[in-house]
């Protein structure tokens, strides 16, 4: 009898401890998940700021269009974040974009487009930016399975090329006879389009996004080991 009472005795301390053991354990897991929550809004609100002075005090003007840096912080933010903190930053970004074209900010031809089809210039220009982000999240998640930097350079490559399509295609479909106007023909009207509106602003912001993305990449790596 006494043999079974300390048998029972015991499987219930041991019980007890082991609940112990788990309740600490669901603690620090709740309690680091907490923290990682944390830092990957701060990160995500930081880039957000970021993205927000590079487009408004950054931009460079280049013909019709400016030049920006804004798809670095955006491309870095899908990277650290998926798809889903890519969109949310290319959001921001066409937000502000939208900003800038209401009030004048972006350019002759973009209060041309907002006077010709109000809704749909807005909606292209958030929407070029939220697919830049998602695209080039989605790009790194599927190449960083092969090699990391393969993936942050095929995040930075199709970025620039997903923002600056959709407002090719856009511009070539509903603002057509805006753009047939501004050139002063129609003729091979892609060719022409492409070399006098995209060209050289597309060639500098792709640049810029390839060589400034790994390199950024790298020095928070190497910042997040000596912490």
């Amino acid at each position: 009898m006494v043999h079974y009472a300390c048998a029972i005795f015991g499987l219930t301390k041991t019980a007890a401890r082991r609940k112990k053991m788990n309740t600490v354990t669901v603690t620090q897991n709740s309690g680091t998940k907490t923290r990682s929550k944390v830092q990957r809004m701060t990160t995500m609100a930081i880039l957000a700021a970021i993205v927000i002075v590079l487009q408004v005090a950054v931009s460079v003007p280049l013909g019709p269009f400016t030049i920006t840096l804004t798809l670095v912080p955006i491309i870095i933010g899908a990277i650290l974040d998926g798809p889903a903190g890519g969109a949310f930053l290319g959001t921001v970004f066409g937000i502000v974009v939208s900003i800038q074209v209401i009030t004048g900010a972006a350019g002759a031809f973009s209060t041309m487009m907002l006077e010709y089809q109000p809704v749909l210039t807005i909606l292209t220009c958030i929407l070029k930016g939220t697919c830049a982000g998602l695209v080039s999240g989605l790009f790194f998640r599927i190449f960083s399975r092969f090699k990391y930097y393969m993936g942050v350079l095929m995040a930075a490559i199709i970025a620039p090329i997903v923002n600056t399509g959709i407002f090719s295609v856009a511009a070539l479909t509903i603002f057509r006879s805006l753009i047939v106007s501004a050139l002063g023909t129609s003729q091979n009207l892609l060719g022409v389009f492409l070399t006098t509106f995209i060209g050289l602003n597309f060639l500098v912001e792709f640049s810029v996004n390839v060589a400034l993305t790994p390199v950024v990449i790298r020095i928070l790596k190497a910042v997040r080991k000596d912490k």
